[in-house]
């Protein structure tokens, strides 16, 4: 079972909505924080923006800045490569499948202009130019929506997230292998001043661990002082039917529960 602290506080349904796919790379955000957002910061962007270009057709007058430092021309290159392979072999024949080898022309057409793509790795201190720090990101910017997916690194930046959670309208956060980074998840949303918990689920790539826990979480926050949220905990059963979708398909979702 999960930690009580992991329990989200109470948001009526009707003021959660997903934005991106029903699979891998769909959030749950509080509908108040779309209008709210002046920037979309991505920190982990592989090869999904969905999330990103959904959000902007919601609110076009916010703009993107991901970071990622794996998704370079030699990316591009490879996944064509093993695409056209596959193709050849029979193995991408549906259209969706075909249709997702040319996602490099999507990318470039929304990479443009105000939305902008770094091949940078974010990281909490360094001076390394293919490094930079969240705090740099950050200064000089309000009204932030703030996404991390970073295979990990996650816990590096924390200390970065709360110092400039008061900025932050909305965080979605991926945390990896939660049983072992227990304490700094806690350290993190107890310490937290602004940002308040209003969702959780749960990763389903992996299976659950031996404390009947998933090893992946996705959560989402909102800023206490830009969205009025009820101090009561929740008590829906997540995840939530109608918003909540497996995050690979051919495995059972993952229901959670809770120490009280």
């Amino acid at each position: 079972m999960l930690p009580s602290f992991l329990k989200p506080y109470n948001v009526k349904t009707e003021n959660l909505i997903r934005i991106g796919p029903k699979s891998d790379g769909g959030y749950i955000v509080h509908k108040e924080s779309i209008n709210l957002t002046k920037k979309i910061i991505t920190c982990g962007l592989n090869d999904d923006w969905k999330f990103e270009k959904n959000f902007t057709k919601l609110n076009n007058h916010c703009f993107v800045e991901a970071y990622d430092h794996t998704i370079d021309k030699e990316f591009w290159y490879q996944r064509f490569k093993k695409d056209i392979i596959h193709f050849f072999l029979l193995k991408k024949l549906r259209l969706s499948k075909i249709i997702k080898m040319f996602d490099y022309i999507d990318y470039k057409i929304f990479f443009k202009k105000k939305n902008i793509h770094f091949l940078k790795k974010v990281v909490r201190n360094s001076k390394k130019e293919d490094e930079i720090s969240l705090t740099n990101i950050i200064d000089n910017f309000e009204d932030i929506f703030l996404k991390i997916d970073i295979e990990g690194n996650e816990y590096e930046i924390l200390p970065e997230v709360t110092k400039h959670s008061e900025k932050i309208i909305s965080l979605i956060v991926e945390f990896h292998d939660i049983d072992s980074n227990l304490d700094k998840i806690e350290k993190f949303i107890i310490e937290n001043k602004f940002l308040k918990l209003i969702h959780i689920h749960a990763n389903n790539y992996k299976d659950i661990n031996t404390n009947g826990n998933p090893n992946d979480i996705e959560l989402t926050f909102v800023n206490k002082n830009k969205i009025n949220i009820s101090n009561e905990r929740s008590q829906k059963s997540y995840p939530i039917h109608g918003l909540d979708y497996k995050n690979l398909k051919r495995k059972k979702d993952i229901e959670l529960k809770f120490n009280e």
